[in-house]
């Protein structure tokens, strides 16, 4: 019966066991904590769901006071960047496509005339709404700005142009969405997201476990180099990347009705690049990662950023300036940005090639650590 009875002794001895073995395995103490504060950080400083100053270009055909007070007040707003004034409409289709603006506006060349007649001008506004989320609060505010923006000009005898519903009609033409259907930006999207979580986390775990159960060994007894053996251990995992790529686009045209305007075999093509760098990504996490814990702990520290920073969940432009450059970096950004681009607007290999260095390097880079951390473990 008193071996059945708590002794608080014998508790507080475990208390202290666990708290000596957490402080040995410094890098799960650091999880627990790190992670937390990564979170704070992200979602508290970097998230935005009302992202301003978008970058807007400019096709003005008119000159008058009043083209020069509307693009004034564009300058002044919280949500529209001026960045561009475009000179044609096939630089404007350009920056649409590549996704160098968000909003292109259009002034007319009889804007002014047709103002002062009160024939209510149209202005046109082209947006890439292939992210409904990024667009939707400044539509809403041009609306707003459109009716009040003329109203210092129009004294006097133009007094009676200030009327409802305002002095100039504004058409609204979006772009690569124009239904604001949220899965066609998700669904091309979890392309990146699933890769990013299965390559990486598969990799480190494959690598780590052999190491733990003394497969490793095996290898250092053949004649095989470094090289050969992590290219080797890749490979499959690569068919298996192309399988999920597979069943994920025939899930998004089938069952999602996904557009698909752009060549799939494109698509094809860059995801091995992007498969690479985050089976590189997984090899230098397993040889940090003393076990398979560790390795899944490395694996989530590096997928929380690249799903929070990278515009999948959130609007890549709301996010602060220190924020995007550390989206910057992870290939997730761009990939995104090329699938997104290949199957909403049919972009060529031209228009993703700003995209795809990014990627290449990282892998590259990636890769290289990885291979010498290797070579370190297997001294």
């Amino acid at each position: 019966m008193l071996r059945h009875t708590f002794n608080f002794r014998r508790f507080w001895a475990i208390v202290v066991k666990e708290f000596i073995q957490m402080r040995r395995d410094r890098l799960t103490f650091g999880m627990m904590v790190g992670i937390p504060l990564l979170q704070l950080i992200l979602f508290g400083f970097a998230i935005n769901m009302n992202p301003k100053h978008l970058p807007t270009a400019v096709l003005s055909a008119d000159n008058s006071v009043f083209a020069r007070t509307l693009l004034w007040s564009l300058r002044n707003s919280d949500y529209f960047a001026l960045v561009r004034v475009a000179e044609s409409e096939t630089e404007v289709r350009s920056l649409l496509k590549q996704g160098d603006v968000q909003f292109v506006l259009h002034v007319p060349e009889d804007f002014s005339r047709k103002l002062l007649r009160g024939e209510r001008p149209s202005l046109l506004l082209e947006a890439d709404a292939s992210d409904p989320a990024a667009t939707s609060y400044a539509l809403s505010a041009l609306d707003a700005l459109v009716v009040n923006v003329f109203n210092r000009d129009l004294k006097g005898p133009l007094r009676r142009l200030r009327a409802t519903p305002g002095p100039v009609e504004l058409r609204i033409h979006r772009h690569y969405n124009p239904d604001i259907i949220t899965q066609y930006n998700v669904v091309p999207g979890l392309l990146g997201v699933v890769l990013t979580m299965t390559m990486v986390i598969i990799t480190a775990l494959a690598i780590t476990r052999e190491r733990e159960r003394g497969t490793m060994e095996n290898l250092l007894s053949t004649p095989v180099r470094p090289g050969e053996v992590m290219i080797g251990k890749l490979i499959p995992y690569i068919m298996v990347g192309y399988v999920q790529v597979s069943l994920i686009l025939l899930a998004a045209k089938f069952l999602f009705d996904v557009p698909m305007v752009g060549s799939v075999l494109l698509l094809y093509g860059v995801v091995l690049a992007f498969i690479g760098a985050n089976l590189a990504m997984g090899i230098t996490f397993s040889t940090l990662a003393r076990n398979q814990l560790q390795a899944v702990q490395m694996a989530f520290f590096y997928f929380l950023p690249n799903i929070l920073l990278s515009g999948f969940m959130f609007p890549f432009r709301g996010m602060p300036t220190w924020a995007q450059a550390i989206g910057e970096v992870l290939p997730l950004t761009h990939f995104l940005r090329i699938v997104r681009g290949i199957l909403l607007k049919g972009n060529g290999p031209r228009d993703i090639a700003p995209e795809l260095w990014p990627i290449a390097l990282f892998m590259v880079i990636a890769l290289s650590i990885g291979i010498k951390r290797y070579r370190q473990t297997l001294d």
